[in-house]
């Protein structure tokens, strides 16, 4: 993953383009007829079940629209709620709360479903050993939201992006010319480039895991769409020379059977691309 650094970065460019996309001009709603210097007070309410995100992200989006907000939160990230539940109270000029309110709604809901469904994963997979990871199947404009709700709701993540991880995918081996080219290719390109990139290659028989461990040199191999049988074969058969991941259409439902094969990790894109927000609504007081 990308450093602590780069992701507060990211969740800046977030905060400012969403502010920009949503406000432009002004707020002509609230300008038209609330005071200037008018103060307010407001409850975020949850209408739903499940695990609780997004709370830190409100506070930075409260705080870029108005650094004198007051926030007065009674829920943390990655706690459970209920319908009934308030969140937080928020304090600030009228109109700074109305500017905030459906950027800070948008993003928690989605990222409160997300947690939800990850602490689902996470429950399912406890005692295994085997941990779920998140994919890029995420929202474009929005991946650092949604993979810090993976990890609010007890998953890790993938690689962030294209840049901070080697991952030879089959379209990647196809066009190289195979699995011992691609990783070949790849292992001088870091050399030439002098670049530090862990290196995961997706396998789609045994025969490759056969290439990709005769190679060697790589941190994880994607046990791409097997069934139970197989993937257990794999497993015994990559042993201690590399970590192991599942993938491929595995749901809450399979997500225990694959892990019973040994394998270190479980890779789903479900958790970002398959959620249904969570009820949450902010409501003046």
């Amino acid at each position: 993953m990308i450093s602590a650094a780069q992701f507060e970065k990211e969740i800046e460019l977030i905060i400012t383009n969403a502010i920009r996309e949503d406000i432009g001009d002004g707020d002509h709603s609230s300008l038209a007829c609330i005071p200037a210097d008018a103060k307010g007070k407001a409850q975020l309410l949850v209408k739903d079940n499940g695990i609780l995100a997004g709370v830190d992200f409100a506070k930075k989006v409260f705080e870029f629209v108005d650094p004198e907000v007051k926030l007065d939160i009674k829920i943390n990230d990655g706690q459970k709620v209920k319908k009934g539940d308030v969140a937080f109270y928020v304090e600030a000029a009228s109109q700074s709360i109305l500017k905030a309110e459906r950027l800070v709604l948008n993003a928690m809901q989605r990222m409160s479903a997300i947690a939800t469904k990850t602490k689902e994963f996470v429950d399912k997979l406890e005692g295994t050993g085997t941990k779920i990871l998140d994919t890029r199947k995420t929202t474009p404009g929005i991946r650092a939201l949604e993979k810090w709700a993976v990890k609010i709701g007890g998953g890790e993540n993938h690689r962030f992006a294209l840049y901070d991880m080697i991952m030879l995918k089959d379209n990647h081996i196809d066009f190289a010319g195979g699995v011992a080219q691609a990783i070949q290719k790849t292992k001088k390109y870091l050399e030439t480039n002098n670049l530090d990139l862990k290196i995961i290659v997706e396998a789609r028989d045994m025969k490759e895991i056969e290439e990709i461990l005769a190679e060697g040199g790589v941190y994880r191999i994607l046990i791409d769409n097997f069934d139970y049988a197989e993937t257990k074969k794999a497993v015994k058969l990559i042993g201690d020379q590399c970590l192991t991941e599942s993938s491929g259409g595995i749901t809450l439902e399979t997500a225990k059977k694959y892990a019973e094969c040994g394998v270190d990790y479980i890779s789903s894109g479900a958790l970002t691309h398959s959620v249904y927000n969570m009820d949450l609504s902010l409501k003046a007081m």
